[in-house]
């Protein structure tokens, strides 16, 4: 470089950068939480409950909303479940909330399959995941996510314990969902007596092996509420989505004649703390939940029921290549042990239909025979009637005819009537003309 340059260089001013922070990776956890609030969030509840218990108003409750909701019937033939998706926003935080509600739970008179439909639509979501996270091309990012974060089975207050529908439905759902019961109604019934089913349930949970959803207890910012809220499960809640003036505030409460029931007033219910547990403390931890280990249960039983696994009997590193061609040649050999076992039942099948059709034959050759048997008696029968008639008809013909022939005679002998009853006349009147006139001589 020319000396002319270099003086030039050096007579400039020198510039000064400054930091605006510390440079880290410190500032990850922002990375992530802008991300994620750029994502978005989304959270599906599944409220399992009769028909009736107010699983709606909780919901509005909840999250202070009215959402649209059908109008339920008593009268369902089988259990039904209805989705609604809504776009709620918080702040500059966006959340896609499903919630799932039954319609017709408890109301059938056999109840054995009442679980099912609920078994199979929280299977059905796992599977629309799998099947998405399988694909060549997939983009679980913008996803849908539906599957089931947590489950709030509302338990009716009337009565000391709990049916034996809800216990074989909860049972049949803590391997699959993160499960919370809850006390629905809970201003029907007194304190002393809420206490005392508080813990006939779980005592009846526990015996049972019922798992229940466990608040996390690990992280020590939350540790201590978690713990204390593990402690007062089931929670006893009441929704209202009315608001009552009391005092000097308006609060959201049931209002009845001898006072009211406020929603977030913990003495009366536990709504405030479910709702702290639910949204504003352990939302995540359901969902890391509902992915990390309802989800990864069922997609290890779903693979394995493919045939695929980790590491074979020899201890061999894991190929889905061999898995695969393993599994074909098993595919094949089933499909043509099923193709020969459906020929072999056709040809049954041929056999079986081409004997009754003999069999109908052979009856259908000795009922003509029969018929032609009967016919011939019965032409036989007719011939001879046919004879006797032409005997009759002939006989009354010749009978005809000799009483035409009479007929004939006496006609001709009444040819001159009038005459002959003159003559009659006159020789019946003769003898008296006699004596008439031998009398007169005498006298």
């Amino acid at each position: 470089m020319a000396d002319s340059e270099l003086h030039d260089f050096a007579g400039e001013e020198k510039r000064s950068l400054e930091l605006g922070g510390h440079v880290g990776f410190d500032s990850l956890p922002d990375q992530l939480v802008s991300k994620c609030v750029a994502q978005g969030f989304c959270f599906n509840i599944l409220c399992v409950g009769e028909t009736g218990i107010g699983k709606s108003t909780l919901m509005n409750t909840l999250f202070n909303t009215k959402f649209e909701n059908e109008e339920a019937s008593h009268y369902e033939q089988e259990v039904l479940l209805r989705a609604h998706t809504y776009d709620l926003k918080e702040s500059n935080v966006n959340l896609k909330l499903t919630v799932v509600q039954t319609q017709g739970f408890g109301d059938q008179i056999n109840r054995e399959a009442s679980f099912k439909p609920i078994l199979d639509y929280v299977d059905a979501q796992f599977e629309v995941y799998l099947e998405e996270e399988l694909k060549i091309r997939r983009s679980l990012s913008n996803f849908h996510d539906t599957r089931i974060h947590i489950c709030l089975y509302f338990i009716a207050p009337n009565g000391h314990s709990l049916k034996s529908l809800d216990l074989v439905t909860m049972k049949k759902l803590d391997s699959k969902v993160n499960l919370i019961p809850v006390i629905a109604k809970a201003d029907t019934v007194s304190r002393s007596e809420l206490d005392k089913l508080k813990i006939k349930i779980m005592s009846e949970l526990v015996s049972n092996g019922v798992q229940l959803y466990q608040f996390p207890t690990e992280d020590e910012a939350v540790a201590e509420i978690n713990s204390a809220m593990n402690t007062h499960l089931p929670f006893a809640v009441v929704g209202s989505v009315d608001d009552v003036k009391v005092g000097n505030k308006m609060v959201k409460a049931r209002l009845y004649p001898w006072g009211s029931v406020q929603v977030e007033n913990e003495n009366h219910c536990d709504f405030v703390k479910l709702r702290e547990m639910l949204l504003r403390v352990n939302m995540e931890d359901l969902r890391d939940q509902t992915h990390a280990r309802h989800y990864e249960l069922y997609r290890r039983c779903k693979l394995e029921e493919m045939g695929f696994k980790d590491v074979d009997p020899e201890s061999k590193s894991f190929s889905l290549q061999e898995t695969y061609e393993a599994k074909r040649k098993e595919f094949i050999l089933e499909l043509k042990r099923k193709e020969e076992e459906m020929r072999q039942m056709f040809v049954n099948k041929v056999k079986e239909t081409e004997a009754e059709l003999k069999e109908k034959e052979k009856e259908l050759h000795e009922r003509f025979e029969h018929l032609k048997r009967v016919h011939q008696e019965e032409k036989k029968n007719l011939e001879e009637k046919r004879r006797e008639l032409e005997e009759e008809m002939n006989a009354f013909n010749r009978r005809k005819v000799a009483a035409d022939t009479l007929m004939g005679q006496a006609l001709q002998g009444s040819q001159n009537p009038f005459k002959k009853d003159k003559d009659k006349k006159n020789f019946f009147s003769l003898p008296s003309a006699c004596s008439l006139t031998s009398g007169r001589n005498m006298n």
